[in-house]
């Protein structure tokens, strides 16, 4: 065994904002593994509320270290809780996740193994839980398309990776190579981090078990208006760095890239209209121009002129009560 695959050092961080209602569960989850972590840090960014009280009241008993940060968002949260640790892995939980007790001790096995190439992070499959902390889905990521660990370029742009943090356990040579989370997105920053450590070469391990519970709800980010700005970010991210190739015959921006963001801004424009959300629809039609222009002519002009009509005046509100009719024709041009 190598020196570096007997440091099996971890650092377990959470990123805290305003997260006073489920922080405590998060920290005892981390308290309780099987595998202690070498350091324990909890960053502040910015909360306004109780949460950080908690975790100080934890700390007084505990072996976790509070840092403190003006807000900045997630991204920015645990890149500062990197920068302020030393431990060889990094292992990462969101404020209102919690990981079973087992989770670390089986997340780093596979960095107790010969490789040729490095391995770059292990992840697990999970349950999904609700706001009150009932379960929703038994081993969630079997419920999903796709194949895990993930082989190809486009496995990793043509859908969501779900490859979540909390279920994640990164090695910190990787992490570094690859810059750490871009501070720009509070959304889609777990997928652009996982695809730069694909593209970087590193290896990746899969476990089929759940090692933790993800808490998905009407509050969490994942339905906040950052998360759509992030998402089109994202999305630019991706045109830019994998346009169409066609001496290669490679349409990875007309036939993935596209077809992924739009249907996501679909789902938003129906969502908008529906609720007479007249301050959201503009943001989501520009969103969809820049999405467009790299589908195929036919479908770019029919889409484009569909948003064209929706910014009159009174049109929403018409397309809206048409919209069981309208679901069939918008499934069929995607």
């Amino acid at each position: 065994m190598t020196d570096r695959q007997k440091d099996l050092s971890i650092v377990a961080i959470i990123a805290l904002y305003n997260g006073a209602k489920f922080i405590e569960e998060s920290v005892r989850s981390v308290l309780a593994q099987t595998l202690k972590p070498t350091e324990f840090i909890v960053v502040d960014d910015g909360s306004t509320d109780d949460g950080p009280a908690i975790v100080e009241r934890l700390a007084k008993e505990h072996p976790v270290t509070l840092l403190r940060k003006p807000n900045g968002g997630q991204s920015s949260a645990r890149n500062f809780g990197v920068t302020h640790s030393k431990s060889r892995l990094i292992a990462l939980l969101d404020q209102d996740d919690a990981w079973y007790p087992h989770h670390l001790e089986k997340l780093v096995e596979p960095f107790k193994m010969d490789r040729g190439i490095p391995l770059g992070w292990v992840y697990s499959n999970l349950d999904e839980i609700d706001e009150g902390g009932g379960m929703v889905t038994k081993r969630f990521i079997d419920t999903l398309p796709g194949r895990h660990p993930k082989q190809t370029l486009t496995e990793c742009i043509g859908q969501d990776m779900y490859i979540l943090p909390s279920a994640s356990l990164i090695a910190r040579e990787a992490f570094e190579a690859a810059g750490g989370f871009d501070e720009r997105l509070s959304g889609y920053e777990d997928d652009d981090l996982f695809l730069r450590l694909f593209r970087a070469g590193y290896d990746h391990t899969y476990i089929d078990e759940p090692l933790s519970k993800w808490r998905i709800y009407p509050g969490s980010t994942s339905y906040s208006p950052r998360m759509a700005r992030s998402r089109m970010i994202y999305a630019k991210k991706l045109f830019e760095w994998f346009p169409d190739n066609p001496k290669q015959d490679r349409y990875y921006a007309r036939d993935l890239i596209a077809p992924r963001f739009l249907a996501n801004l679909l789902g938003e424009c129906l969502k908008a209209m529906w609720n007479e959300d007249h301050t959201a629809l503009p943001r989501i039609l520009d969103d969809m121009q820049l999405v467009l222009r790299h589908l195929p002519k036919r479908k770019h002009r029919l889409l484009r002129l569909a948003t064209s009509v929706l910014k009159i005046p009174g049109a929403a509100r018409a397309v809206t009560r048409a919209k069981p009719i309208l679901r069939p024709v918008v499934a069929r041009l995607l």
